[in-house]
């Protein structure tokens, strides 16, 4: 197939264009460079700098293309606390630009890579699709909007239309950026050169890690899949982990000594999280084969940011 891949030097989106070029897949790519590094991708994977709000240069690169995977996106959740606008400008913007672009070149299909946090607080753990989102951040609210943009457009103009809801994903060269930085690669750093573990609130708030070869897995499925049409669903893990117990693994498989800090004052977010996986399953043949643990001590075998004792 040929694919165009928006995002395709970050971290999830080079992964999934790495893994479509090594099967014979043609890939395009574009990014706009901001967090992404060209270099982790192959010579197979045709990349394009630019921007997702440029429609002219998105008419280019959808040319006989038959499946778009949307993954341009600011992906913090404290910084878009911050700078609201550029996260709508963005993470909305593009993507009905994209959609605009795709009615115009006649692409039959876009997979949209969204996220759980869409959710919120739920009652029910785990949460399944039909869970009445309540986003607490303008990152979740923006690729909550940009899932109603591509479903609304893509049943009003005939293209078909798969969100993938991804809960949260790690693997061996994740962004790392000084501030804000995802929570695994993090503790595994700090864990392994004996510095500093901060858990918020009392360490019982739970979230779904998935490792990223797992979400490959989904996403490629998501391409050619039949009865997907219009359907969201969500990718993880299907197992519930505490930031205690996250702390307790990083620590086990560093070896490392690291002090641990509670910091009382700030809640870390929703109490609560973790991916109802059968729709997955059911729809894409998804089942993720990765523990946490053995994932973890993948990240610290491939990663050399995270430099051990």
């Amino acid at each position: 197939m040929r694919f165009l891949i928006t995002g395709a030097a970050g971290f999830l989106g080079s992964a999934l264009a790495n893994r479509l070029a090594r099967e014979g897949h043609s890939v395009r790519g574009i990014d706009d460079l901001s967090t992404g590094n060209p270099d982790v991708l192959i010579p197979e994977v045709s990349l394009t700098r630019g921007d997702v709000n440029d429609r002219p240069k998105l008419w280019t690169l959808l040319q006989d293309v038959d499946c778009v995977y949307h993954l341009a996106a600011r992906v913090s959740v404290p910084e878009s606390v911050l700078y609201p606008r550029e996260y709508n400008t963005v993470n909305v913007g593009g993507t009905v630009t994209l959609m605009e672009a795709m009615r115009d070149v006649g692409v039959r299909r876009v997979v949209l890579i969204s996220s759980g946090a869409v959710y919120g607080e739920q009652t029910a753990i785990p949460v399944s699709e039909t869970a009445i989102p309540r986003p607490h951040s303008p990152y979740a609210v923006s690729k909550l909007s940009a899932e109603y943009d591509v479903r609304t457009i893509g049943n009003l103009w005939g293209i078909e239309t798969v969100v993938l809801r991804v809960f949260n994903a790690y693997g061996p060269g994740q962004h790392l950026p000084p501030v804000h930085a995802p929570v695994i690669p993090f503790f595994l750093r700090q864990a392994a050169n004996n510095g500093t573990l901060v858990m918020h609130g009392d360490g019982s708030q739970t979230r779904d890690y998935v490792y990223v070869n797992d979400v490959v897995n989904a996403m490629t499925a998501a391409a050619s899949a039949e009865g997907v049409d219009r359907q969201v669903i969500n990718v993880g893990s299907g197992v519930e982990t505490s930031i205690k117990e996250l702390v307790r693994l990083s620590i086990d498989v560093t070896g490392g000594s690291p002090e641990v800090i509670n910091n009382p004052r700030n809640e870390g977010g929703v109490r609560r999280l973790c991916a109802d996986i059968s729709l997955a399953g059911k729809l894409l043949n998804y089942h993720p084969s990765t523990p946490l643990e053995t994932g973890l001590r993948q990240v610290l075998e491939q990663d050399q940011r995270i430099q051990l004792r």
